[in-house]
C-alpha cells in the first residue's frame, strides 16, 4: 500500500511540475507576428499591421526617417511593450503589440 501511494504522490507531483512549468513559460512570451498597432494619442489608427506599414505612417506622421522606426517596430513586436516615435499636438505616436 505504501508503495502505491508513494507511486501515485510523485506522479501526481510531477504532473503539477509539468503544467506549472510549461502554462508559466507560454504566458510569459509575447506572440511575435509580424504585426503591431499605431496609436496616437489614445485612438488607434491602424490595427493588426505590417510592420513595415506601421513604420511608414508613424514616421510620416513625425516627419522622420522610416528606417528607425521600422527596426522600433519590430523590437515593438518582439517584446511586446509599447514604444513612442514621436509626440504631436494630439498627443504621442506609440507602436504597441498588437
Amino acid at each position: 500500500m505504501t508503495r502505491t501511494l508513494t507511486r501515485c504522490a510523485f506522479c501526481l507531483a510531477a504532473s503539477a511540475a509539468l503544467v506549472t512549468g510549461v502554462a508559466g513559460t507560454a504566458g510569459a512570451q509575447p506572440v511575435q507576428d509580424g504585426l503591431v498597432n499605431v496609436a496616437v494619442g489614445d485612438v488607434t489608427i491602424l490595427e493588426d499591421v505590417n510592420v513595415a506599414l506601421a513604420a511608414q505612417v508613424a514616421a510620416n506622421i513625425c516627419g522622420v526617417k522610416v528606417g528607425p522606426v521600422a527596426v522600433l517596430g519590430r523590437a515593438v513586436d518582439r517584446s511586446g511593450e509599447t514604444s513612442t516615435v514621436c509626440t504631436t499636438d494630439q498627443g504621442p505616436v506609440d507602436l504597441e503589440q498588437n
